[in-house]
């Protein structure tokens, strides 16, 4: 559940432009989820009525341009006090085994959904202390959601920087605003250089015909 005075939107506030914008793309294909671009991690804050929200998150974006996974590590203080980890992927999940997070060799952990939207589902466990300790002394963290067809689209995430991110200072606006411009202009230059692989094997084949 939602806590009451807090927009049902905060966990998507503090995404990039460009990852917010995905949102509205379709689902990835298997292909899309296997080497996905990241802009690694990083911790934005913002003030939401009566109460502070601070977010360390990682997205990672397909070559497509599409939302793969993100991970957020929410915290509200204030009228509300509240923290969670949240995991994003596409729609077309089985919603009962919900997302399965594994910090290296560790114990696997499970979330459970708790709301979908047209093109995202956020799967959800309370944060504490043991979770965060964790994250900081691991070096890979695999995420893992069920497609329709029941098979397990494993996503694997560094957690280098990590701690920096979550430790340090959130980032200013025109810091984040930097951030969206590197990775508009990294899916650009994906989408132009598949654009340009694409028309040389046309080109290929079409020689060939002759």
């Amino acid at each position: 559940m939602v806590p009451k005075g807090v927009s049902m939107k905060f966990p998507f506030a503090f995404m990039s432009v460009a990852a917010a914008l995905l949102l509205a793309g379709a689902a990835p294909s298997a292909e899309a989820q296997q080497q996905p671009p990241t802009n690694g991690w990083f911790k934005v804050c913002a003030k939401q009525e009566d109460n502070d929200i601070c977010n360390v998150q990682f997205q990672s974006v397909a070559n497509t341009g599409q939302l793969v996974t993100a991970i957020s590590l929410l915290e509200i203080t204030g009228k509300i006090n509240r923290k969670s980890l949240q995991v994003t992927v596409p729609t077309g999940r089985l919603i009962g085994p919900g997302v399965k997070l594994r910090v290296d060799d560790k114990k696997e952990l499970t979330l459970p959904y708790f709301v979908c939207v047209p093109q995202t589902c956020i799967a959800e466990v309370p944060l504490d202390d043991a979770l965060v300790a964790m994250f900081k002394g691991g070096n890979m963290l695999t995420a893992t959601s069920t497609n329709f067809q029941n098979r397990p689209n494993p996503v694997q995430i560094t957690l280098e920087g990590f701690t920096a991110a979550f430790d340090g200072a959130p980032l200013q606006q025109d810091e984040l605003q930097a951030r969206q411009r590197q990775l508009q202009e990294e899916l650009r230059k994906k989408a132009e250089d598949q654009r340009k692989r694409l028309q040389e094997e046309q080109e290929k084949a079409k020689a060939a015909e002759n």
